[in-house]
């Protein structure tokens, strides 16, 4: 039988009908008006009566992959910047709405499960996921699980800090490795660069429009030697790569799978973190890792969570508190 599996994100939201390999049978897609809990509620779930229409076939559950901090296996999402929540009861919320079980997951967890199952890295155990989009995000597989920790929100690689007290990150901490690296931030310093009058053909690549900037075009900027734009890009290279680099020392991976919209448009950032795995993890676990680009693209979170919506995943202890 089928599972709903949902991606949402900042700016819309993907519902799909998917069956037991991971296949998607049909999926309809809703923008975000409002990010209320309510109004995204709403949202997603005139999504999900699209997607089951146009596929006819009945459903046993849903998944749903969230990008922030969730409280165990709860459905409580503790903490997500892009939608500005804090402490929202959101599982329980769309399973009154859909009338189906409803679990919620980490955005990146989702995506890390459907590239292990149907994507790239199927025949691996031991996996690291690492999607640069809007934000950084990573997931750890361990022998053929889902690394959760004490309060599930192991993975967090955004959030460890690459610069004490250095930029402000949409979490509300200063430093993070997302600050520098993650699209979002990449743009904003595009932006900060043209705003304090800094000569750089930032300007003329975008052709005067600063909400035209993204990182394909910081990327090109860089490489043809613009120094501001190459001041920002080699920052958030080098930080991204140490950072990956360090990840793989200490999980030992087997597969490491690249990922997310910065990576994909700007695939020489992409290669300078693979040779960063190359040149800075210890030579026993670089020597074991195979590093290989995602295969589902976007479906890879919405397939993802669909696989999850009807398996077990550990739940963390007592222990586990709000962050």
């Amino acid at each position: 039988m089928a599972t709903l599996g949902i991606d949402l994100g900042g700016t819309n939201a993907r519902a799909a009908v998917v069956d037991a390999d991971g296949r998607i049978l049909a999926a309809a897609r809703a923008a975000l008006q409002d990010r209320t809990p309510e109004a995204v509620t709403t949202t997603i779930a005139q999504a999900v009566r699209d997607a089951l229409a146009l596929a006819k076939v009945e459903v046993r559950g849903c998944g749903i992959g969230v990008a922030g901090q969730l409280l165990g296996d709860t459905g409580v999402v503790a903490v997500a910047p892009n939608l500005g929540w804090r402490n929202v009861p959101f599982g329980q919320m769309l399973a009154s709405a859909l009338g189906h079980p409803v679990r919620v997951v980490n955005d990146l967890t989702a995506a890390a499960w459907g590239e292990l199952i149907a994507g790239a890295g199927r025949g691996a155990q031991d996996v690291y996921v690492v999607y640069v989009g809007s934000g950084v995000g990573s997931a750890i597989i361990c022998r053929g699980e889902i690394v959760r920790g004490g309060s599930g929100v192991a993975g967090e690689l955004g959030h460890i800090k690459v610069e004490p007290g250095g930029r402000r990150c949409g979490c509300g901490e200063q430093g993070c490795l997302e600050a520098y690296a993650g699209g979002r931030n990449l743009i904003l310093q595009m932006r900060e660069a043209l705003e304090s009058g800094q000569k750089t053909s930032l300007q003329e690549l975008s052709g005067g429009d600063p909400a035209r900037l993204n990182p394909a075009i910081l990327e090109r900027a860089a490489l043809a030697g613009d120094m501001v734009a190459r001041r920002i890009y080699d920052r958030a290279t080098e930080y991204l790569a140490l950072a990956v680099a360090n990840q793989v020392t200490v999980l030992n991976p087997s597969r490491l799978i690249l990922g997310g919209g910065v990576l994909n448009n700007a695939p020489a950032m992409r290669d300078r973190v693979r040779d960063g795995v190359a040149r800075f993890s210890s030579r026993t676990s670089a020597a074991a890792v195979r590093v290989v680009q995602s295969e589902l693209g976007d479906d890879s979170g919405i397939i993802g969570a669909a696989l999850l919506a009807t398996r077990g995943l550990p739940v963390p202890g007592p222990e586990a508190t709000t962050p």
